[in-house]
């Protein structure tokens, strides 16, 4: 199934960048967090939802742009959850920090993880606690966490604030290193050895972290609440709300 699911992830990629390489204006409106949404966004998830579908019928979808069906989802052990182009802004702004996010939550555990990032034409995913990397030659190899003595830490290119950089000033390693980038590709640094630490503080939604948090701990990382220490839970009857906490990500 994993490789199906890889292959409905470069599908919804090429459907964005059709849009991201058109002469035409993209059609653009805002959610109420005042976040945008484009065609491209509407056009990735249909693709997506119809090959889901198409792959396993029984299995319930909660993506970004249908948050409406939270109550048929909410009592299910097993779910989709899906973010058709993560990093809309960067999307719009091209610069192909943009990705296709798909994971399947079991238990409120994400055990399948893939991003796609299209414009780069590089895949990651992860299943049974192993996490790859595809080239955009097609060379496909496993990828692990790296510890470094000069940490690297990922910020948001879109998301910047002081309580970001008061944490950063805190290390106690006094070198480091600091790159911005957008979408879940963070998570991807973190997980092939680019970087040591991606810590976030502001609002994210459980879409923009499962797939990535899949990834990351089958490469020997942790993503964890920056005040309990605990995992990112995406047991949908245990939250109060759809928004994460603020969380470290972490080699």
């Amino acid at each position: 199934m994993i490789n199906k699911i890889c292959n409905l992830a470069r599908n919804a990629g090429a459907a964005i960048m059709s849009i991201y390489y058109s002469n035409e204006l993209v059609d653009i409106s805002y959610k109420l967090d005042k976040s945008p949404v484009t065609s491209a966004d509407k056009i990735a998830d249909k693709v997506i939802k119809d090959g889901l579908y198409t792959i396993a019928p029984n299995i319930a979808i909660l993506s970004e742009e249908s948050v409406k069906n939270i109550q048929y989802v909410k009592n299910l052990s097993t779910y989709w959850l899906i973010d058709p182009l993560d990093g809309t802004k960067e999307f719009l702004k091209k610069n192909g920090e943009f990705t296709v996010n798909i994971s399947l939550i079991e238990h409120g555990i994400p055990i399948l993880g893939v991003i796609y990032a299209p414009y780069f034409n590089i895949l990651y995913f992860a299943f049974k606690k192993q996490a790859w990397k595809i080239s955009p030659s097609g060379y496909k190899k496993k990828i692990s966490v790296v510890q470094s003595n000069i940490p690297r830490f990922i910020v948001s290119r879109s998301h910047p604030n002081k309580k970001l950089y008061d944490f950063i000033n805190k290390t106690e390693n006094k070198k480091y290193t600091i790159k911005k980038l957008g979408s879940s590709l963070k998570f991807c640094y973190i997980a092939e050895g680019k970087a040591q630490y991606y810590p976030r503080f502001g609002t994210t939604y459980i879409w923009d972290t499962a797939a990535g948090h899949a990834i990351v701990t089958a490469a020997g990382g942790s993503v964890l609440t920056y005040h309990e220490k605990m995992n990112l839970n995406y047991c949908l009857l245990s939250r109060k709300s759809l928004k994460n906490p603020d969380f470290i990500v972490s080699s």
